[in-house]
């Protein structure tokens, strides 16, 4: 019975590289990029999204900490 040769590992991970950015080159192609109005508009609603969490935490915060401050004077 003839043995088949297996190529060596070099060979093998260098397709295996080659392969995967062929692919990746093709999927790229399929990809719809956003225009720069697009990001703008995205990216100010989320700044916008930021400030409004961050004043309801800073507002439960300020709340929270007097609420306590208040507690513990009229305990102490």
């Amino acid at each position: 019975m003839a043995e088949v040769k297996k190529e060596n590992w070099f060979k093998r991970t260098w397709g295996r590289v080659c392969k995967y950015f062929r692919e990746l080159k093709s999927e790229l192609k399929k990809v719809v990029w956003s225009t720069p109005q697009q990001v703008l508009k995205n990216t100010l609603i989320v700044v916008a999204c930021v400030l409004v969490v961050g004043v309801f935490i800073w507002a439960f915060d300020f709340a929270a900490q007097f609420l306590i401050t208040t507690l513990i004077n009229a305990f102490h």
